[in-house]
């Protein structure tokens, strides 16, 4: 099997194409290299060692002539992360939804009929919620005053009372609360339609907190185990928002990148684009984060700032139930050992501009 990937020497990426390569499967990448995400606008010695190809996922022509040769295309080439501000939203449709269109559009001309989509979390807003007067209830937005006030949780809609976070499955409402979850929601159902249409075989992969080695570093659009990290390396506290204590699930690297292979190679799903987490199944606070990662590097402790910035959700914990039913994942690494290998994992050089796209 030839696989297509988009994005192939970003941070997931390119740890996708390893090991896709390491179990005898033929590769190819296709990344923009654009400065935003590559400082050197050069490809890293990491995919040295792949057949390449410089171009952008929105080139119709260039796709029409490299699709035809391959059996399955595995889409990571996303603009990523919080953002800035929502000056950012013609950018993050750009990159995230037309260049899915133009994909798609491609691999129906090409024939290629096998997708794996990578998603996020973010596109649930808030986690899963119960109200111990009330049971399972919808997360409505925090207010600004309260957040300014201290007060972090999600207050039940119809008494008030503090929630209490569950994991959520897939089947949750879709309640995109930035415009890099909007562009996700708007990428899985643009891929619905295309696999109804065609016949064709879709996995929208819904990463939850992904953190690990070639992550970018130093900009607005990284992860918050870089930024956590990128303070350490300064000799800097991290600078934890809220109170530290709002949940998520941190996955490693290489665990994403398995449950990538074994999407591709999975049975096709009866829906014709299912969702599935990829997670660790482990949740832990964002202060435990800041605090392990700092132990394993010597660094400076925590410090809790408060606040929160805007369209920021207080828990999100993953359901792992289907990824295990569906594609026989589990994740491997704990994040204790993950951590552990983070804080002297190499990472992608800073970049210098104001926005960042591509792998």
């Amino acid at each position: 099997m030839r696989i297509l990937i988009t994005g192939g020497a970003g941070f997931i990426g390119s740890h996708i194409a390893d090991l896709l390569a390491a179990e005898g499967y033929s590769v190819l990448l296709l990344d923009a290299f654009l400065p935003q995400a590559h400082s050197s606008g050069s490809p890293p010695a990491w995919v040295a060692g792949h057949e390449l190809i410089r171009g952008d996922v929105r080139d119709g022509e260039l796709l029409d002539r490299v699709l035809p040769r391959v059996d399955a295309v595995c889409h990571q080439a996303a603009m990523v992360g919080h953002g800035l501000d929502p000056s950012d939203a013609p950018a993050y449709t750009a990159n995230n939804d037309l260049g899915t269109a133009v994909l798609l559009a491609a691999m129906h001309k090409a024939g290629v009929r096998r997708l794996v989509l990578a998603s996020s979390m973010v596109v649930y807003g808030e986690g899963r919620y119960a109200c111990s007067n009330h049971g399972v209830v919808p997360a409505v937005p925090r207010r600004a005053e309260d957040i300014s006030a201290g007060r972090y949780e999600v207050p039940c809609p119809h008494c008030g009372a503090d929630l209490e976070p569950l994991r959520v499955s897939e089947d949750a409402p879709l309640d995109p609360r930035s415009t890099y979850a909007a562009t996700k929601v708007a990428q899985e159902q643009l891929a619905t339609a295309w696999a109804r249409q065609t016949g064709a075989a879709v996995w929208a992969l819904r990463y939850h907190n992904v953190y690990g080695s070639r992550m970018p570093r130093d900009t607005p659009y990284a992860g918050v185990a870089s930024i956590f990290r990128s303070a350490l390396a300064r000799g800097m506290a991290p600078q934890v928002m809220e109170d530290g204590r709002q949940r998520r699930d941190f996955v490693h690297v290489s665990d994403v990148a398995r449950a990538n292979v074994l999407a591709l190679t999975a049975e096709p799903p009866a829906s014709r684009c299912e969702p599935v987490n990829v997670c660790s199944g482990q949740p832990h606070t964002v202060g435990e984060l800041a605090t392990e990662l700092a132990r394993a590097m010597g660094g400076p402790a925590p410090e809790i700032v408060g606040g929160a910035r805007p369209g920021d959700v207080r828990h999100v914990t993953a359901d792992p139930t289907r990824a295990a039913e569906r594609l026989g994942y589990q994740a491997r690494v704990s994040f204790a050992e993950g951590i552990t290998r983070f804080a002297t994992d190499p990472l992608r050089e800073p970049v210098t501009t104001s926005s960042a796209a591509g792998g």
